[in-house]
């Protein structure tokens, strides 16, 4: 308890300190702007934390910003409670910019606090299940989570909704497709938790932005550790003794990011964002990937398949709905990379879609045989 006490206090008095003392770098180093610079920065970090056992870093900074979190989504909805604002944005929004996407299937691949989410099932298979004393401690763990990441994507809305004067100032944000996300957040966020709790506009807005940071450096050095892991497992398939090795496999996981973002991106390090467009059907497929073992896994137990069986089946839908509809914009707007990666990945979904299909008609072909 008292180590807790003293991590939350001196997290949250940095917070404090943090807008009165910036950490400003040199405007270019080896020709590297200074976002370049944090970016380097930031995958360097990744890449230490990433070798060190769970128990030394990962698992406390976890368990500090668990609790941090719980504090700043107290303040939240305190903030709310106190200020009772007014949620200003419309229920149905359609003064849209130009080019927006429809809200079927966008809203099914969009990645969101408490949506489903092919990245929490690497993280729950080769992070979480190391931090787990016992097998029975999952649910709680399991749920428990669910319900932090369904309070989050609650305040969310309520700070993207009602975190605003006017329905104007809400609409200038969003004036342009792709605008609002995290500086959404922060701001409308911020402007509740000042007007309920007393605390100045900046500092409420490095608190949101800390929320966000937080969660942004936790899913990249897990993300890194996780794919050092595949590097590693390759090794072992393929029988490449230097990807078995933990420095190898980790300079190549880090390797590939950083050719991905200067690579691609030039100096500004933004080669990440090329395929960015792509992420959430990505991700919603490895989603379903995670929902077809786990229902693979119950049906062989006999038990209950429908509770896994029935998403499985609107996720890969809504994903290969999202992929096809992708395929037709690339085309129109010439993006041929985007296009053929788009291709690639729509091939693995129905890959998916077989292979589900597949096992459960085999399964239940032995069962009938018994």
């Amino acid at each position: 308890i008292t180590v807790s006490i003293v991590g939350v206090v001196a997290l949250y008095a940095l917070i404090g300190i943090g807008p009165n003392v910036p950490v400003e770098l040199p405007e270019t180093v080896a020709g590297l702007p200074q976002n370049s610079q944090w970016i380097v920065i930031l995958f360097l970090y990744a890449a230490i934390a990433s070798l060190l056992p769970v128990w030394v870093l990962l698992q406390p900074r976890d368990y500090i910003n668990g609790l941090q979190l719980f504090i700043g989504l107290g303040l939240v909805y305190a903030a709310i409670l106190f200020s009772n604002p007014t949620i200003v944005a419309p229920a149905f929004n359609t003064a849209v910019p130009e080019g927006t996407p429809s809200l079927l299937p966008l809203l099914f691949v969009t990645i969101a606090c408490g949506a489903i989410s092919g990245f929490h099932g690497l993280v729950s298979s080769g992070t979480t299940s190391k931090q787990i004393n016992k097998e029975t401690d999952v649910r709680f763990v399991g749920y428990f989570g669910a319900i932090g990441e369904g309070s989050l994507a609650l305040a969310a809305i309520l700070a993207t909704t009602a975190g605003f004067a006017t329905l104007g100032e809400w609409r200038e944000l969003y004036s342009a497709f792709g605008q609002g996300g995290v500086d959404a957040f922060v701001e409308g966020g911020a402007s509740i938790v000042a007007a309920g709790t007393g605390l100045s506009e900046a500092i409420a807005i490095t608190l949101l932005t800390v929320m966000a940071v937080l969660f942004a450096g936790t899913t990249m050095d897990t993300g890194i550790r996780l794919q050092r892991y595949i590097m590693q497992e390759w090794g072992s398939i393929y029988n490449i003794p230097a990807l078995k090795s933990v420095p190898v496999a980790t300079v190549v996981a880090v390797g590939a990011c950083v050719a991905l973002a200067f690579g691609a991106g030039g100096a500004d390090g933004t080669g990440g964002m090329l395929i960015w467009p792509l992420f959430g059907t990505t991700n919603q497929l490895l989603a379903g990937l995670t929902l077809l073992v786990i229902t693979v896994i119950v049906v062989r137990l006999a038990r209950p398949m429908w509770f896994t069986l029935l998403p499985l089946s609107f996720l890969l839908v809504m994903t290969l709905f999202a992929l096809l509809v992708q395929l037709v914009d690339f085309y129109q707007q010439g993006n041929w990379f985007l296009l053929f990666l788009d291709v690639v990945i729509l091939v693995a979904a129905v890959m998916v879609l077989l292979e589900c299909v597949g096992t459960l008609r085999k399964h239940f072909r032995e069962r009938a045989a018994t």
